[in-house]
């Protein structure tokens, strides 16, 4: 009987170029949609957050001696405190007359992007959040593998990884339904976009073998696109049955730091540094928190799916990823001070990216330097961000409802492969905790839980992750008085039978 071959590629395993290239682009396509997503709710530049996204996985992987394949980018545990903050009269009262004018503007949904200004003193915070993930980072260090195994169990990693997929459920159904701002047509066809997107990617990923079978979301997002054409050329050319949307050269080079000629082919990204603020500090510096749990989640992910690749392939290495836990919280803040310093949003290492290495299987860390590469070179030449720009909202829709329900699903094989008791009391309290906050926090207030104290209200992620932490804290007391006991009792009945 011919032996089934298994396709894939682990951290330290180079595919061929052409291969790298095309997993590298693929990688790029499923960051794109939440990084610039943030991007554009926040009022930060797309084109400087794309460069960063690029810059701080390529310095991530470098710091964590290239062995952990992950990829930065923007994070939406940082919107509100991030909006909430530079629409606050401690900074409006700081602005220039001209960048308070843009400022109106922005609030008014006239501009796109934030003054300049504005940004700096948001970037200031934005820095000093990193030292939050170095610190954890480093406590880990020193403290050992079991510090975190008590404080962040799979009870708890598996359960925030859940609520991450599941709260951009809505954002990923908004968008599957989000026709261009030309389009007029029947909105039925909206939906032929995004379901098109999504079934044929789960069929790619399903039924495709070899090269093919690792490239389903770019295969998919090419069925979307090419659904979109028929449906504009079928309508005549006409800009009312065009779903591909579109963004002016102008608006994407207007902060832009240098531009040959008008921009039109390329300009740097518009650089920033920061300016100094507490309350950029205060506002933004504690939402670090809320990332650790999502970034150890990611950990227990990878380290699960490297090592069954590993096994399926034959491999007799053991990659210990979840050893490195300290090394890639320090990455983290150490990207987001990178990101901050020169005019990015605040981010974390992308579940998106590690939902595409799962099914794909492709965790090779060469790939994700490309992807990084290719991101900051896109994020120069003009007519690359336009085409970025013109992939129909509803085709990364589609896309997003695999990728968001994989990340939640690899909160539940979290659980599974740890083996969590399911029927202690404890584990159920703890976890039932974190799902109905986290969820119950998204879909009843908008993602920010009123709580007296909190001007702005706790991120519901954040505050299901730092409730469960205190939780299965307090619920630890007397474990090991009955540990002990247990063990003693195994042990008198083992007597018992011998004897």
């Amino acid at each position: 009987m011919k032996e089934k071959k298994v396709y894939g590629y682990l951290p330290d395993e180079r595919p061929p170029f052409l291969q790298l290239l095309l997993y590298a682009i693929q990688q790029v396509i499923v960051m794109f949609p939440a990084t610039v997503t943030v991007a554009l709710i926040t009022g930060f530049q797309v084109s400087t957050t794309i460069f960063a996204s690029g810059l701080a996985t390529i310095c991530f992987i470098l710091i964590t001696g290239r062995k952990i394949p992950l990829y930065y980018g923007s994070s939406f545990a940082y919107l509100t405190a991030i909006s909430a903050l530079v629409t606050s009269d401690a900074i409006m009262d700081k602005l220039s007359p001209e960048a308070a004018q843009q400022m109106a503007l922005w609030q008014a949904g006239e501009v796109a992007t934030l003054p300049t200004e504005a940004i700096q003193y948001a970037q200031f915070g934005i820095v000093l959040s990193g030292l939050v993930s170095i610190a954890a980072g480093l406590i880990i260090k020193f403290a050992g593998a079991k510090a975190v195994e008590k404080i962040l169990p799979p009870t708890i990693t598996g359960p925030v990884a859940m609520i991450i997929g599941l709260t951009l459920a809505g954002n990923a159904l908004t968008d599957a339904y989000t026709p261009s701002a030309t389009y007029t047509g029947n909105m039925g066809l909206v939906w032929v976009v995004s379901l098109s997107t999504l079934l044929s990617t789960i069929l790619f990923s399903k039924y495709l073998k070899g090269l093919l079978g690792q490239l389903p979301l770019l295969l998919g997002a090419g069925v979307g696109c090419l659904v979109t054409a028929i449906i504009y050329f079928a309508g005549g050319g006409a800009d009312s049955m065009n779903l591909f949307d579109q963004m002016t050269t102008e608006s994407l080079v207007a902060a832009s730091v240098w531009k040959a000629g008008d921009g039109s082919i390329f300009a740097l990204p518009a650089f920033s540094l920061p300016k100094v603020s507490l309350e950029a500090v205060v506002a933004i510096m504690p939402i670090a928190i809320a990332t650790i749990p999502e970034s150890t989640a990611h950990m227990y992910q990878l380290d699960i799916y490297v090592n069954d690749v590993a096994r399926r392939k034959g491999v007799n290495k053991k990659y210990d990823l979840i050893s490195k836990l300290d090394r890639n919280l320090i990455g983290d803040g150490i990207g987001d001070m990178i990101t901050g310093l020169i005019g990015g949003p605040a981010g974390t290492n992308y579940g998106e990216n590690i939902s595409t290495m799962a099914i794909t299987k492709v965790f090779s860390v060469p790939v994700l330097i490309a992807a990084a590469i290719i991101a900051m070179v896109v994020s120069c030449f003009t007519p690359l961000i336009r085409a970025i720009y013109a992939i129909p909202t509803a085709v990364i829709g589609g896309l997003e409802i695999y990728l968001f329900g994989a990340i939640a699903a690899q909160g539940i094989a979290i659980m599974i492969d740890k083996k969590c008791d399911m029927f202690s009391s404890k584990n159920i309290a703890v976890i039932a905790f974190i799902m109905i906050v986290g969820l119950g926090g998204q879909y009843a207030f908008g993602g920010n839980i009123p709580f007296p104290g909190f001007e702005n209200g706790i991120p519901c992620v954040a505050g299901a992750a730092v409730g469960g932490i205190i939780l299965n804290l307090l619920l630890s007391f007397g474990d090991k008085k009955k540990e002990k006991e247990e063990a003693e009792t195994a042990a008198a009945a083992e007597a018992t039978e011998t004897n």
